[in-house]
C-alpha cells in the first residue's frame, strides 16, 4: 500500500479493529485486514502496470460488475466507520436476503447467518466470498422477496 500511495494510485484495504484485554486488564487494539493479501485499487491498464511493477502486487484481477463491487465495499466501509463490533466471516453461507428496517443499520442489505441463538447480518463482498457480520434482532429485519430485489 505504501508503494501505491507513492505512485498516487487510489486503493482501499479495509481493516477491522480487534479489542482485547491484556492479562493486566488494559485494552489492546490491533487491526486485522478484512481481506488478507488483497488491496483494491482503482485505475486502468497504466495503474495496473505500475502496481505490478512495484514487485508487491502479484496479480491484478479485473472486476466485471464494478457497480455492485463498489456498492459492497461502501457498505463495509460505512460499517467499519460506525466503530461497532464486527466479525469477519470467511465464507458466504446460504441464507435469506434481508434489509434492516430499524436501528442504526436501517437500509443495509445482506444475508442472514444463523448461529447458536444469534441472528447475524452478513454484508459481503461477493467477489471475495468474505465479509463482515453484525448481531441484530429478528424484529429489525425484513425478508427481501424476489419482486423487491428486482425493483432495487
Amino acid at each position: 500500500m505504501r508503494h501505491l500511495r507513492k505512485l498516487e494510485i487510489p486503493h482501499y484495504a479495509p481493516q477491522i479493529a480487534n479489542r482485547r484485554r491484556s492479562p493486566a486488564g488494559r485494552i489492546r487494539i490491533t487491526y486485522q485486514p478484512l481481506f488478507s493479501n488483497y488491496v483494491f485499487m482503482c485505475g486502468g491498464e497504466e495503474a495496473r502496470y505500475k502496481a505490478v511493477c512495484t514487485g508487491c502486487v502479484q496479480q491484478a484481477a479485473k472486476i466485471d460488475d464494478t457497480h455492485q463491487f463498489v456498492s459492497d465495499l461502501r457498505q463495509i466501509h460505512t460499517l467499519i466507520a460506525m466503530d461497532v463490533p464486527l466479525t469477519i466471516e470467511d465464507r458466504i453461507q446460504p441464507g435469506q436476503q434481508v434489509r434492516v428496517k430499524s436501528g442504526v443499520f436501517a437500509g443495509y442489505e445482506g444475508t442472514v447467518l444463523q448461529r447458536t441463538q444469534e441472528t447475524r447480518l452478513l454484508v459481503a463482498v461477493r467477489f471475495m466470498e468474505r465479509g463482515v457480520s453484525v448481531k441484530l434482532d429478528d424484529c429489525q429485519l425484513e425478508v427481501l422477496t424476489r419482486e423487491v430485489e428486482k425493483n432495487r
